[in-house]
């Protein structure tokens, strides 16, 4: 076996049982560094969340100077409490991510996220119940009065 003989290896899963995609750097940023595909880099970071990833749409359009960048991201309303996780954490991962991504390129970026148009912000998912309430409680013994009775 020679060593000047390079070793080819086979492609990394990704634990989805796909291979890992390449992200291509798209251009040139504002710095002369290398412009990131957002649009590749958000669908690699979302689609893991999506119960249907075919549902996922990702749009991304730069400002004129190559400086800001303005992501807008549309899936199943389903999938919206997978994407966002408790308490926001997993979107907040997502945008930590790619505003390094930006950061490294040397500009900003915007993440608009879209639900189902389907469903509305005022009427509740259709799987769930409202809050419980508890009834009103009452006394169980009348609360002696104060005053004294006097014959």
């Amino acid at each position: 076996m020679s060593l000047n003989n390079p070793v080819q290896e086979p492609p990394h899963e990704n634990g989805l049982g796909k291979p890992t995609p390449t992200i291509k750097p798209v251009g040139t940023s504002p710095r002369g560094g290398v412009q990131p595909d957002y649009a590749a880099l958000v669908n690699f970071l979302v689609q893991a969340f999506l119960e249907s990833p075919k549902s996922l749409s990702v749009d991304c359009e730069m400002s004129q100077g190559n400086t800001r960048a303005w992501l807008r991201v549309a899936f199943e309303g389903e999938d919206k409490g997978r994407v966002f996780g408790r308490g926001g954490r997993n979107i907040q991962a997502i945008r930590t991510v790619i505003e390094a991504a930006a950061l490294a390129a040397g500009q900003s970026v915007h993440l608009d996220i879209y639900g189902s148009p389907a469903r509305s912000l005022e009427t509740p998912p259709e799987n769930r119940e409202g809050p419980k309430k508890d009834p009103p409680r009452r006394p169980s013994a009348p609360i002696p009065s104060s005053k004294s009775r006097t014959n």
